[in-house]
This record gives C-alpha cells, sequence and structure tokens, in this order.
C-alpha cells in the first residue's frame, strides 16, 4: 500500500504587468493594486475579438464531501498543465466569500503547488468587489426603505417587500430580524433579513454583465416588492439604478492575478453554486477567450449545481460555447458515497471506492445531456493509496470512461500532464455540440421538472402553498419565460442532504420560488437550503491571526513567496 507525501516550496512571483504582457496586454490596459494584481480596464475587453478556436473548458465535480474535492486546485493545476504543453492557456475563476473563507472549508484560492496569487489578499478583501457589491445592495435597500418612510409615493407594502439586506459573513442570528425599531423617527417596523453577499440578485448580474450600460438595466428591472393593489415594483421606479451602478464602477472590472507557475488567471465575481449562478463573471471569460486559446473555467460544488447552470442560464446569456467538461472526482468521495463514515475516509479501501462510482457514473452521464464530451479527472489527496486510484481508474475504463488521475497539489502542472493531454486529445478528436437542456420558453413548472429529474433524478416535484403563490405571480406578471436557477443542497443529488450515492425514487419539495427579474432567472428553493450559511461549532476562524510584521497565517498555508527584483 503505497501513500503519497508532498512539500511546497515558495512560489516565485512576477510583478502583475509581466504577466499582463504575456497575454497581449500593455500597462496602460490595467488599474493595478499593489505589485502582483489589477484590474483590466474595459477598453483593453473590447479592443479585440474572441478567438474563434479557443477552447472553452469547464471544471465541475461529483457530489462533494462536505470538506470539498479540490476543484479550484485542479482547475488551476489544469491550467498549468496546459500552460506547460506549450499551449496559451488563461484561468478564470470566482473570488472567495469571506463566509467559507472565516467559515467551515477556509480559504478558497486553491492547493499545494496549484494556487493562485496572493493568496491571503485574494482570500480576504482582494480588490474591494465583494465591499462593492454589497454597497450596492444595501444602498438599495436604504433607498426602498426610505421610499416607503417618506409618503410612500410608490403605494409600496411593506408586507409585501421581497428585498432583503446582505453581509458578505455566515451569521444565522441575521436571517430574520425586524427593522424599523425605535419610535416613527426610525421607520417602520417590518420582518426582513440578512442573505450572504454571493446569494445577492447584485452579485448575479454583475457576473452577468458586460458593460456599464447593460449592468445598469439589468439593475432597473430588479423586482423589489409589491404596492397594495398588488402590482410589482422595480428598482427603477426608485430612481436608483443609476448611483447603485457607480458603487460598481470598478467591480465591474476583471481581476488579473497569476498562478504558483505565473499562469495568469482572472478572478471575478462569486456566486455560491447552491443559491445563485454559481460561476465566475461572463465578463472574465469574454475577456480570456479574446486573449488565450485555451480557458479553464469552474463551476461550483457538483455537476448538478454550478455546472447545470452554466449550460442553462450563463452559457445562453453570455454566447458562451463550453467544448468540454473536467469532472473532478476523489477516492474519499467515491468512499463517502459507497457509505464510509468520514472518519474512515483516509484509510484504504478500494472496494468502497468503486462502489461510490454510481454518483459519479450520473453525473458523467448528465454530461452528455447538454452534448459535450467529458473526462474525469481523479484528483489525488496524501491519504489515497496506489491501490484505490488503479482500482477506480480501471473500473472507469472499463465503463467506457475518459478518465485521468492527477497529483495537482503536490507536483503542480507537473502533476496534471496526463489529465492536459487527454483533454487536447478529446478537444481534438471530439469537439462539443453545446446544447441547453431545455427551452426557456417551456412554463415554469416544466423547466423544474426537467431539470429535477434529467439531472437529479427525482420523480417529481412538491409544490409547497407559498411556492404556488409565487408561480401565479410568475405567470401573471410574464416572468414565467425566464431559466431557472435551482437553490439545493450541494451535498446530494437531491434536496436531502443525507441521501448519498445515487438516491432514487425521491421527490423535490419547492418552498418558494424568488424572482431575480433583474438577473434574469427564477429562484426555486428547495429543501431546508438557506441564502444565509450559520457558523459551525469550530469555524476556521479560530486559526487566522496576523503578526506584528503583518503576516497573516490560517487562510491558507502557501509558504513564503519569493517575487522577483
Amino acid at each position: 500500500m503505497t501513500r503519497r507525501s508532498h512539500q511546497q516550496p515558495a512560489p516565485v512571483l512576477k510583478p502583475i504587468a509581466d504577466i499582463a504582457a504575456s497575454i497581449g496586454l500593455a500597462d496602460e490596459d490595467l488599474e493595478c493594486y499593489g505589485r502582483y494584481k489589477a484590474k483590466v480596464r474595459l477598453e483593453a475587453i473590447h479592443r479585440s475579438e474572441r478567438r474563434s478556436d479557443a477552447s472553452l473548458i469547464l471544471v465541475s465535480a461529483m457530489t462533494p464531501t462536505p470538506a470539498g474535492e479540490g476543484k479550484t486546485t485542479v482547475s488551476i493545476g489544469l491550467a498549468q498543465a496546459l500552460a506547460r504543453l506549450g499551449k496559451s492557456t488563461i484561468a478564470a475563476l470566482r473570488e472567495p466569500s469571506l463566509g467559507p473563507v472565516f467559515g467551515m472549508k477556509g480559504g478558497a484560492t486553491g492547493g499545494g503547488l496549484s494556487r493562485v496569487h496572493p493568496v491571503d489578499d485574494i482570500n480576504l478583501h482582494f480588490t474591494n468587489d465583494f465591499p462593492a457589491v454589497e454597497s450596492a445592495h444595501n444602498l438599495l435597500s436604504a433607498m426602498l426603505d426610505n421610499s416607503v418612510y417618506h409618503d410612500n409615493p410608490l403605494h409600496i407594502d411593506p408586507r409585501k417587500i421581497t428585498w432583503r439586506r446582505v453581509l458578505d459573513m455566515n451569521d444565522r442570528f441575521l436571517r430574520d430580524i425586524v427593522i424599523g425599531l425605535g419610535g416613527s423617527a426610525n421607520g417602520l417596523p417590518r420582518e426582513t433579513g440578512f442573505d450572504i453577499v454571493p446569494s445577492s440578485e447584485i452579485m448575479a448580474i454583475l457576473c452577468l454583465s458586460r458593460s456599464y450600460a447593460e449592468l445598469k438595466e439589468k439593475i432597473r428591472k430588479i423586482l423589489v416588492g409589491f404596492t397594495h393593489d398588488k402590482r410589482p415594483v422595480m428598482a427603477g421606479d426608485l430612481k436608483v439604478e443609476g448611483a447603485v451602478t457607480a458603487l460598481l464602477k470598478y467591480a465591474l472590472l476583471p481581476n488579473l492575478v497569476q498562478t504558483t507557475e505565473n499562469v495568469p488567471a482572472i478572478i471575478h465575481g462569486g456566486p455560491f453554486a447552491n443559491i445563485a449562478q454559481g460561476t465566475s463573471s461572463i465578463i472574465g471569460t469574454d475577456l480570456a477567450l479574446r486573449l488565450a486559446d485555451y480557458v479553464v473555467t469552474e463551476a461550483g460544488f457538483g455537476f448538478d449545481l454550478g455546472a447545470e447552470k452554466f449550460f442553462d442560464i450563463v452559457a445562453p446569456y453570455g454566447g458562451l460555447n463550453p467544448r468540454i467538461v473536467v469532472l473532478v472526482a476523489t477516492v474519499r468521495a467515491l468512499k463517502y458515497h459507497a457509505g464510509i463514515d468520514r472518519a474512515e475516509l483516509d484509510r484504504s479501501n478500494p472496494r468502497a471506492a468503486v462502489l461510490g462510482m454510481a454518483n459519479l457514473r450520473k453525473h458523467y452521464q448528465n454530461i452528455d445531456k447538454f452534448h459535450v464530451p467529458c473526462v474525469i479527472a481523479l484528483n489525488r489527496f496524501p491519504s489515497d493509496t496506489d491501490e484505490e486510484v488503479e482500482a477506480v481508474v480501471r473500473a472507469a475504463e472499463d465503463e467506457g470512461m475518459n478518465i485521468a488521475p492527477c497529483d495537482i497539489f503536490r507536483l503542480g502542472g507537473e502533476g496534471g500532464l496526463e489529465l492536459a493531454e487527454k483533454t487536447v486529445a478529446i478537444l481534438s478528436a471530439t469537439p462539443g455540440d453545446y446544447r441547453p437542456l431545455y427551452d426557456w420558453n417551456q412554463p415554469v413548472e416544466d423547466k423544474i421538472f426537467t431539470v429535477a429529474s434529467e439531472i437529479y433524478g427525482a420523480v417529481s416535484i412538491d409544490y409547497q402553498p407559498l411556492a404556488r403563490q409565487n408561480l401565479d405571480m410568475i405567470n401573471r406578471y410574464g416572468f414565467d419565460k425566464l431559466p431557472v436557477c435551482i437553490a439545493k443542497t450541494q451535498q446530494s443529488l437531491s434536496d436531502n442532504p443525507n441521501l448519498l450515492g445515487l438516491p432514487s425514487d425521491f421527490i423535490v419539495t419547492v418552498r418558494e420560488i424568488k424572482i431575480s427579474s433583474g438577473a434574469g432567472f427564477l429562484i426555486p428553493i428547495t429543501g431546508e437550503i438557506l441564502r444565509m450559511p450559520g457558523l459551525s461549532k469550530k469555524p476556521a476562524a479560530y486559526h487566522i491571526d496576523i503578526d506584528d510584521q503583518g503576516t497573516i497565517t490560517g487562510v491558507s498555508n502557501p509558504g513564503e513567496i519569493a517575487p522577483l527584483a
């Protein structure tokens, strides 16, 4: 039984101007934030056309364990491996949210020798995109309440306000609150609450916009509530779209950084995949497709969440053409879905790893429904044994699956060469013919059932009374032609996090359906999914610290960064 160990030498970062120059960007195309990170100006983005032969590679995953399977690490490592093959490559990824950084998962910048840098900057405030989204969202909240307070000229029913506030932190105590207490000078008391910033419709809109005009128009269309006679009230009725957009002036610009091996990376936007669309910005991906031959982008959580939404929402809005899916799997996730207890996942068990492939197989089959090829990236962890890896590879190949083990955490791009070579070979032999799963013009219930049955494996949908009321409102006011962005647990193919593996004969429960008319989609909320997470008993924040020299520890372990002179 053989296990792998790893060491992490210090990365050597290049000045961001050098990274920009390597992909054809000049100093005047950048708004620099220090030495190693910059925003790319809109003029540079619109100066060139997308490369007609550029290959967009979507990285997704099987249903993960609660700790995640290293999808971001694989995305970064694959980009590095493609660069080692001499391919012009850019990674286009999401920004981390402070919620998970200080919560259970910790930082989200990859790991080992496959990271994006500067690690701690990206994990914390980066270029202030998240604070800008938070401020823009809450400005709309304040203006809405202010309109009601000052004679309510729009006749808004305070009980029918649907626009909540946001905070980029896990805080269960803010899910449901009462505001306006303390007398009439403080406003009208009403119930409301906070969601986390990655679930904000402003975040979704930011990631679906490519210009200030488009951003402002989408904000204008946001549904914020209803009048006493049940007519919709939009952000445009409050005349606030200009001010909200102004707060997002720099947030719209994609961020340019680099990987451990100095491969360019665009890190922009951060909607969660279990409660929003779960992919990085269209403008960032669009920029990458204008500058590189291969673009590696990532969709959050399993294929049933972020990747389905990428295919059915993001790609149609962005005119994107994903050509292949890299499906991340791990030995520990396979054992987890075979029913092995989390405490036992580090013990070698090749048989359980093969038994857990039912979940992986379902995701692999789902990808074919979008008419694109797939290759499985079997991401090695230090606890994996050679016997386990060989058993999974053999079983997958016997079923005709494309699979490549990778040791990207430990070896960086070198550990992803087999995966990169196989990806390029598949792209050359069987280019995808991407098609969405459903037609947006179908009835809303048909769209929901199509995703739930085809992708999750559900047999029917149970609409709770509030969801039925929402459907009536959606149909009455013409929101029924929007795609569906289903909010669902990431821990199961079903809406029940306890149903592991390949659940069958289950019913998906839709509690309510939120209308994100600005972003341009509907959000059916299933099961017990929440838009404001809570902290665990032992959150990652306990391990984060800063010394007197300003060195941060505990967010990640990147090792000492040695910049070039």
